[in-house]
């Protein structure tokens, strides 16, 4: 492992660190004042959803980016684009629990006004992940097999779709869909690669 990677974790860490503190301070929040959440902090079950789609998925990410461990030589460029990258996922976690919902009627409301931006930068998330999985190396995008490029591209697909359509049906089954595809593919994989 070099040097270069160590030090590019540390970012990573940080990064995700201050995202998944921002999701649990928000989750803590919402927990430690359940009595105060009339009117305007009503909750959101599809919200709260992708809230632990978004907090799996940052555990994930840590995980995944172990592989960097691999890259034999970093040079500026790729630790811009590793840093742009998870700061991406930093503002997922800032979108899902903004400072104040004053403007808003509950979460409910503000997640679907906000559906544009959270489910436009998920979806540059899915295809700038083929970028990073491509930085591992050849082989270990290959390991992943047909699967992987497949489940980016619908992702991708059903981001933007659900960043243009409010119907709440949709946000819904993109939810359950989505949690159950997750965690399924977070078994099979660590089953098969180890």
């Amino acid at each position: 492992m070099s040097d270069q990677f160590l030090h590019v974790r540390v970012l990573i860490g940080i990064v995700l660190g201050l995202g998944l503190t921002h999701l649990l301070a928000g989750l803590a929040g919402l927990i430690q004042h359940p009595g105060q959440r009339r009117g305007r902090e009503k909750l959101y079950w599809v919200h709260l959803g992708w809230v632990f789609s978004i907090l799996l998925g940052l555990i994930h990410f840590w995980w995944w980016q172990f592989q960097l461990r691999n890259v034999a030589t970093w040079n500026f460029e790729l630790y811009a684009f590793v840093t742009f990258y998870v700061t991406l996922y930093y503002l997922l976690c800032a979108l899902l629990f903004p400072k104040r919902l004053d403007d808003y009627d509950g979460y409910e409301d503000y997640f679907l006004s906000r559906r544009a931006w959270f489910f436009g930068i998920l979806a540059l998330i899915y295809a700038l992940d083929f970028v990073d999985t491509w930085i591992k190396g050849a082989g270990y995008f290959a390991s992943l097999g047909i699967e992987y490029p497949l489940r980016n591209a619908v992702y991708i697909v059903l981001c933007l779709a659900a960043a243009a359509w409010r119907d709440k049906r949709f946000q819904a089954v993109f939810l359950v869909v989505n949690l159950i595809y997750q965690v399924s593919w977070i078994v099979r994989l660590y089953s098969n690669l180890g």
